[in-house]
């Protein structure tokens, strides 16, 4: 069978995944995504118990050390969760088949490789603290992420929530889960909510500036819940208690690692996340921000609040000039 690029139109992405999946020399090297979301998930457990010691420090846990940085702070617990997590993938399934696209080593790598994107087709995509300001700030809020892409899509994904004890996995077209520490797997959908009024529309505590706040204050959801974490803040979507999460770029935008994890347990939870324009998230391009606006949502009433969303950040802009 000949494999043709990855098409443009998602919807026949599945029959070409399959095709090019089953051709990889990555798959040669490990039986199944389940195998991989196996390894995935006991990374992300092992993660969030290190979050939880910094975050419940005792005498012999080491300072938290942060650091406020461009894009935000970094403390001494990103760094140690970023070392496990790659040190466990790394471990397991080596270097050559598989890329790394980590928050806390991809400007290292850019400086020694010069290479960006990541050359190969299947690439690791990890937020060791996803919400360092709300792990700072006590608010729970805060989640471990990890995603499989190939060809710069996610085929796999798990969040871990540390404060509420509990992970959420997804493999492609197999459905997402949740599965709280020593408890089975349940599987996730989101809301059936239909009417625009009744969606709830999760928030952010703190990335909102004035352009963000004026957009949220025309939309049409006026019932809003304040999340902290984008993981987070899309686990309270497929549990059902939100419809709707916004991300809009200023000065900096979301990045691969905010976003690849959270984009795929959404949707295989029967929800659906998209450029304003209704176009698909790519990941691993070269650029790691992911410019412009973003809308998650249940699914149901998608494109019209894109739509909104678009017309009103259209009026926005005008008004700026």
């Amino acid at each position: 069978m000949i494999c043709e690029p990855a098409p443009t139109n998602w919807v026949d992405y599945n029959e070409w995944f399959l095709c090019t999946y089953i051709s990889s020399s990555a798959v040669e090297n490990m039986k199944n995504l389940e195998e991989l979301s196996e390894i995935a998930q006991a990374a992300a457990w092992g993660a969030a118990d290190i979050l939880q010691s910094y975050y419940r420090p005792d005498c012999n846990t080491p300072s938290l050390d942060i650091q406020e940085k461009k894009d935000g702070p970094v403390t001494a617990a990103d760094v140690a969760v970023n070392s496990y997590i790659l040190d466990k993938l790394q471990s397991a399934l080596g270097n050559t088949d598989y890329g790394y696209l980590s928050e806390e080593t991809y400007k290292s790598y850019l400086e020694s490789c010069g290479q960006i994107p990541l050359p190969q087709s299947w690439v690791w995509i990890i937020d060791p603290l996803d919400g360092t300001r709300d792990f700072i700030d006590k608010t729970g809020e805060f989640a471990v992420h990890i995603a499989l892409a190939f060809e710069g899509r996610p085929v796999l994904a798990v969040v871990a929530w540390p404060e509420q004890q509990k992970i959420y996995y997804a493999i492609r077209d197999a459905g997402a889960f949740g599965e709280s520490r020593g408890g089975s797997a349940l599987k996730l959908q989101v809301s059936a909510r239909n009417i625009v009024a009744d969606l709830s529309i999760v928030t952010s505590r703190s990335h909102r500036d004035d352009r963000l706040n004026q957009l949220l204050h025309k939309f049409p959801c006026q019932n809003q819940l304040a999340v902290g974490s984008i993981g987070c803040k899309i686990a309270t979507i497929v549990e059902q208690k939100a419809d709707v999460y916004i991300a809009l770029s200023g000065k900096s935008a979301p990045k691969d690692w905010d976003l690849a994890a959270p984009e795929l347990i959404l949707t295989e939870a029967g929800g659906r996340f998209t450029r304003f324009d209704g176009s698909a998230l790519q990941y691993n391009r070269g650029d790691v921000s992911q410019w412009g606006g973003l809308l998650a949502s249940n699914g149901c009433c998608h494109a019209a609040l894109c739509g909104d969303a678009e017309g009103i950040l259209a009026e926005i802009d005008s008004g700026l000039r």
